[in-house]
Parts: C-alpha cells; structure tokens; sequence
C-alpha cells in the first residue's frame, strides 16, 4: 500500500544522507518535498501540514545541524512523528471485567465489516487456526442487505465461531437484546455485533446505530474503514465518532494499491487507535496494527519483528524439531528444500519477506520483475517430478534423469539445473551451521546460499546480489519478539 509513499520519501532521504553536512534551508526543502509526498498519497491536510511542522521544527535544531550524520538525524525523527501520528503504541482490545465482552462493529457499507467480524472472531477464539483461546458469539444485526445474516453464518462455520440463529422480521435492537442474553447464559467471553452497514447521510441508520449502543453498552466499537477510501475516511471518521463513541479503527484492503492516507490519517482525525489491518481477503489475512513497524516499512527500514513473528506462527513445532536434528547432522536433500519454500509461500512469498528485511527493497522488485512467487511454484512442480529416491539423494540427478523431470513439471533442463544449484548451494550451508551457531547462522545460511541461490534460480545473477543482502542481520535476537518453543528449537540447534 504505501509503495508509492515509500519511493518518495526514500529520495528525499537519500538526498539527505548523501550530503556532509545540511543547513536549515536544505531540511526545509526537504521537508517541503515530504509535505508533497504526503498530500500525494491521500494524506488529510491538516494531518499532512501539522506533521510536518512538527517535524521541521525540530530537524532545523542545532544539535541536529551539527550533528555527525545530520541526514540520519532527520529520518528518525521523520520515524518518531511518524510513529506518533500512527498512534505509538500497539492498542490491545479491551476484554472487559465481566463477560461477555461486547465488541459493535460500525462503518459504511461496503467496507468490510462482516469479513472483519469473523476475522477478529477467529482471532479471539482460536478457531482454524487463530491465536486465542476466548468463547465466542457473533451476531448480525444487519436486517437491510440481502442474506447478510446468512453471510455472517457462513462465515462462523468457515471460523468455527458460534453465530446467532437468525429469527426472521426480528429488528436490530432485539437481535442486540436476544444475543447479549445468549452470550450471558451460555457462558461466552465476547460477543460481536456486526451492524448494518449504513451511509453517514443517513441518520435514521445512525439513530439505529445509537440505540443498539445504548442496550448492549459495548466495551469497543470499531470503526471499519477501506482503505481505498482515500481523504473522505476522514470524513466517515468524523462522521462516526459524532454519533458513537468510539474506541478503535480496523483498516480493511491495507493488501491493495491505495496510497495509504486514509491510514496515516485515520489516527490524527479520530483520536482513536487503529487496532487492526486486513490484509487480505483469507479470514487469517488480519494483522494487529503496530505503529514503530508501520513507519518503518514506509522509510524503508524493513519489518524484522513481524518477520519472526511470522516465521513463528507458520513453522510447526515438529517441523522445526526434525529441522533442527538434520541441521545437527549437516543434512539437507530435496525434500528439504520443498518444505522451506512451503514454508516462504506460507508466509506470504519472497517478494513479501524481502519487504520486511532492512536494505531489501531492490530485491522486492527484482523479485516481482522475476515473476513473483510463481517460481516458487515452479520449482515445487520440478521437486515433485522427482522420484522419492531421487529427492532423498540428488546426487542422482544426471542428464537423462534432468530431462524426464523438466517434461514431467513442464519447465526445461536449464530451470531443473539451477534449481539443483540452489540446491547444493543451502546443502553446503548447512553443513557449516553448526559452526555458526543458532539463529545468526541459520540467517546467515539464507543470506550466502539459499536466499542467494534463490534469486540466481528466479532471476539470474541480479536478483541473486540483491537478495544476498539478505545474508546476517546479527540483532535479529534483538528485536523482542516472542518466538514458541519449536521455532527457538529450529533457529537455536544444540548438540544432543
């Protein structure tokens, strides 16, 4: 989403850290370029004005002027303001004292709500595949659009959430009244209203809104807004928060090419919190909004945190486990390899990682210019041509043998080499892992054979330089991020 945002930006910065030295005439040109780029991407203009006097004001003091790397002074404090305006602190949902937690779900129509319901609802109950271990109940109160109850009980099989059993005529505020009884008798921990989506014209809709409020007393109301929506979310927002009150935003289509304002706005103009990001039309597509990983993505700082985190939710404890005794052992065949690029498609491809690693944004693109991760289904296809034997013990693989396995997967000879020189490339690596030890090792691994090998197979030697950039990154144990049992097992080998 904020690609566009992000180039721009790091031009301006680039200018800035290339020189010496600056003088307040140079910040202030800069700073003026930064306000273009901000209103360019649907920034408010109250936002977009009030930041970047803010930032102004303190890049043009002494102590940065005179500074060793001034233009490294300016960024973090373009990093902070923009960390500040996001809203600083990562907001956790307010669970209450005694259940159930009532969550109100409320935003225009078409923004998403109902997706967003079930998406937070997996999350909390932690049904196929969600985090938490809550009760559930989700209830639809949207009487107006067509099989929008029926949408929202669809979507509680696909989650495993409970819904609430839909009583045909039943209007709005009963339905609230019927479900918060529900959820008191059968013991849940959070029941969810998903509204009527309705347009902020429409006041009849917003006395409606008010007066489910009033019965079911919630402890959050989220306001769901597409991201698509450019400057006029600032006027839903406004539009909401003077009708309800407010305690948090869900950002849907943060997936999409929108320019990004509506979420570097949202925060400023409501005052609220944003909670959520949907990043993606699957119902695990949901993200918690961090600010500090936000920025950081659009200066080009990349996103190591959410890349552990991700790498922790998508690698499986065995997994990991069986990882880690062949590491110990040196061992890495073909079966091997297929299950590490699973593992990178699961977490959202390699044009997706690269984006989260610092420095890594010439990769991204070689990597999209290479195709995107259809390589990587490429080479799964040329892995699964193979016989079991031959992927247990690559050494067989001569010409003849090349040659049956390019027409079985449909690609040709030279696709089957460089893949089994990709091969080779992380089976030497990982025979030196043990000497390099734990997790440093194992990103050091990705940096000198895989992820370089991976580029040279997806796009020739440029993409397999840029990705070799990947190669390192020593604070990775740093960052804070939790990691669970199997992983550490993965990233931390120890000699049995």
């Amino acid at each position: 989403m904020f690609d566009s945002l992000s180039d721009r930006l790091g031009g301006v910065f680039d200018r800035l850290r290339g020189r010496g030295a600056l003088t307040e005439a140079d910040v202030r040109g800069a700073m003026r370029e930064v306000r273009i780029a901000l209103l360019e991407a649907d920034v408010a203009l109250p936002v977009a004005r009030d930041f970047v006097e803010k930032v102004t004001e303190q890049a043009v003091g002494q102590n940065v002027l005179r500074s060793v790397t001034p233009g490294q002074q300016v960024v973090k404090i373009v990093n902070d303001a923009l960390v500040e305006m996001l809203g600083a602190d990562e907001s956790e949902l307010n669970l209450g004292v005694t259940p159930p937690a009532v969550f109100m779900m409320v935003g225009l129509q078409g923004s998403g709500k109902t997706t967003t319901t079930a998406k937070i609802a997996k999350r909390l109950s932690g049904g196929a595949g969600g985090r938490d271990r809550k009760k559930v109940l989700m209830a639809s109160l949207d009487v107006n659009r067509p099989n929008a109850q029926e949408q929202l009980a669809v979507l509680g099989e696909q989650t495993e959430v409970a819904t609430l059993p839909i009583v045909p005529g039943q209007q709005p505020v009963d339905i609230a009244r019927r479900a918060i009884q529900a959820a008191k008798l059968q013991g849940y921990d959070v029941l969810m209203l998903d509204t009527a989506g309705r347009l902020h014209v429409d006041q009849a809709l917003m006395d409606e809104m008010k007066a489910v409020a009033d019965i079911a007393k919630p402890q959050e109301i989220l306001l769901v807004v597409d991201s698509l929506t450019g400057q006029d979310a600032v006027n839903v927002a406004t539009s909401f928060s003077e009708q309800v009150p407010l305690t948090g935003v869900v950002l849907t289509r943060m997936d999409g090419d929108a320019r990004g304002g509506a979420a570097l706005s949202m925060r400023a103009v409501t005052g609220k919190p944003i909670k959520f990001a949907g990043t993606g039309e699957k119902l695990d597509a949901l993200e918690g909004f961090h600010p500090s990983r936000v920025a950081s993505r659009i200066l080009g700082m990349g996103d190591v945190v959410s890349l552990v985190e991700r790498a922790a939710e998508t690698i499986q404890q065995e997994d990991a486990e069986r990882m880690a005794r062949r590491m110990e052992k040196g061992q890495f065949d073909l079966n091997d390899l297929r299950s590490q690029l699973e593992q990178m498609r699961k977490m959202g491809g390699v044009g997706a990682l690269a984006g989260m690693i610092p420095g890594m944004k010439k990769a991204q693109a070689a990597v999209d210019q290479a195709g995107g991760d259809k390589v990587l289904l490429r080479m799964d296809a040329i892995i699964t041509s193979m016989t079991p034997k031959e992927r247990s013990r690559p050494e067989l693989m001569n010409a003849k043998r090349k040659i049956r396995v390019a027409k079985g997967s449909g690609t040709t000879v030279q696709d089957v080499n460089k893949l089994m020189k990709m091969h080779q490339e992380m089976a030497t690596a990982m025979k030196r892992i043990k000497k390099m030890g734990g997790l440093k090792g194992m990103m050091a691994m990705l940096g000198k054979g895989g992820m370089g090998g991976l580029g040279n197979a997806m796009g020739g030697p440029e993409l397999g330089d840029a990705m070799n950039q990947m190669g390192g990154l020593p604070g990775l144990p740093g960052t804070g991020a939790k990691m669970p049992p199997g992983f550490q097992n993965f990233m931390n080998v120890k000699k049995k």
